[in-house]
């Protein structure tokens, strides 16, 4: 399983960033990637090292150690099945909620610019699918070789998600659109429906 999880994380990169890269271009003339403007913020700069390790750590490390002989914290078929459905399925909504950012969809926040606020499709249901789904491939990922590499990356993972959500974007949507923000954050909930609401 080793082998497929390595593959997967490579194709996971290729989609999300490659392939979402390339239809932005094609739409808008402008590739969305705004990580330069983020490196300037040192908060967002420290969020997006912590991410990377996580990432790198539960789809490359993780999977490379386990078939050097790092042995798994549990050795269980259906538990790698289950991680490769959830890792499948989460690839596949991390797209989706892409897609359905339409042209505002960025990669990095950039302070000064502002975009749509997108509240429809996946975007009624959670306020940050695509953060949503990439912590459930991520958890597949996880399960597919679960040894303590993966765990300590998965939690590196959630860390920086529920970081860069608390410290960047969310100050950084009530910036740029005020009143709209807040009204739509108090309906909807932070990465699970229901939860997280602002009050």
């Amino acid at each position: 399983m080793a082998i497929t999880a390595l593959i997967l994380f490579i194709a996971f990169l290729a989609l999300v960033a490659g392939a979402r890269t390339w239809i932005q271009v094609r739409r808008t003339g402008d590739t969305g990637d705004r990580r330069e403007a983020a490196r300037r913020d040192p908060v967002q700069r420290r969020i997006d090292g912590l991410a990377a390790a996580g990432a790198l750590a539960l789809g490359v490390v993780s999977p490379v150690a386990a078939l050097a002989g790092l042995p798994p914290v549990v050795e269980s078929s259906p538990v790698e099945v289950g991680g490769l459905v959830l890792a499948l399925l989460g690839t596949a909504a991390t797209f989706a909620a892409q897609l359905a950012m339409g042209d505002s969809w960025r990669a990095g926040v950039d302070p000064g610019e502002r975009t749509t606020l997108v509240t429809s499709g996946p975007f009624g249901v959670v306020r940050n699918p695509i953060l949503t789904a990439v912590l459930i491939t991520c958890t597949g990922l996880t399960l597919m070789v679960p040894t303590v590499v993966g765990l300590a990356g998965l939690a590196a993972a959630v860390v920086a998600n529920q970081l860069l959500v608390r410290l960047v974007e969310e100050p950084y949507l009530r910036r740029t659109h005020g009143e709209d923000y807040l009204r739509y954050a108090a309906a909807v909930g932070r990465f699970v429906p229901g939860v997280g609401r602002l009050r």
